[in-house]
């Protein structure tokens, strides 16, 4: 069930999508959204313990936030700049 994020954690800023990325969500079952609407939420996905501990500590400061997503056969990252100003969503080929 996707996660409804009614009040996001904080601002994606400009949001950026690579052309990898572009590629698999042009065609379903995934869609961008529900993986912007997890990390939004705070749902970092699949990181070791250490990473979700970090990623928390990250939001709590305002230092840079990564979330990676394990699809079927791929994964993607969603990228938040410590600033807020950009949000990317990409590949990991593409970081």
């Amino acid at each position: 069930m996707p996660t409804l994020v009614t009040k996001p954690l904080f601002a994606l800023g400009k949001l950026l999508i690579t052309p990898g990325a572009l590629g698999l969500f042009s065609t379903p079952p995934y869609e961008a959204s529900q993986f912007i609407d997890r990390h939004l939420a705070g749902d970092w996905g699949d990181l070791e313990e250490v990473d979700i501990d970090a990623n928390n500590y990250a939001y709590q400061n305002g230092l840079r936030l990564f979330s990676i997503y394990h699809l079927k056969d791929k994964s993607i990252y969603v990228i938040t700049e410590a600033d807020r100003s950009v949000t990317t969503i990409l590949l990991p080929s593409e970081y």
